[in-house]
């Protein structure tokens, strides 16, 4: 389970290093294979908000997923273009880094700073811009659809 947040600078190659408490645990479920895409529910202000990075075993479940979705229905196959298309296979190197492909970096506007944040199966990786606004957007905002769906909630 990936949970957390961290701040991360990527270094003059796009690559970031992952942080020390998640490297093991990358080892050992995926051998350091890891797909990362672009995320389709996460935009601020109008603009690419995060990318999504998944451990190979996750990830081929979201495969799964999308695939056993219908053929002709334009949601789906916006899915099957968009994330799936997008997906880069990466692999953590023994120093724990990743590099993030150009076009995806470019595409998430990811120059230096960025935020990893645990998603418990995925991680999230955002921008420091659209992390702070989006973080504002929530503790500022009044939305709450879709609370009455999740039923009863207790922490």
């Amino acid at each position: 389970m990936f949970r957390g947040i961290s701040s991360i600078n990527l270094d003059d190659k796009g690559r970031l290093a992952i942080p020390t408490k998640y490297r093991e645990e990358l080892v050992e479920c995926c051998d350091r294979q890891l797909i990362v895409t672009v995320a389709v529910d996460e935009r601020c202000n109008g603009e690419p908000g995060c990318l999504w990075l998944y451990p190979l075993p996750e990830w081929e479940k979201v495969e799964k997923t999308i695939k056993a979705l219908p053929t002709l229905n334009k949601m789906a196959d916006k899915l099957r273009r968009f994330v799936i298309g997008n997906a880069s296979e990466c692999e953590m190197d023994n120093q724990g880094r990743l590099l993030l492909p150009e076009r995806l970096r470019r595409y998430a506007k990811m120059d230096k700073k960025i935020f990893l944040v645990g998603q418990l199966s995925k991680f999230e990786i955002w921008n420091e811009d659209a992390w702070t606004a989006k973080e504002n957007e929530w503790l500022n905002g009044d939305d709450d659809e879709g609370l009455e769906a999740l039923g009863p909630i207790t922490f």
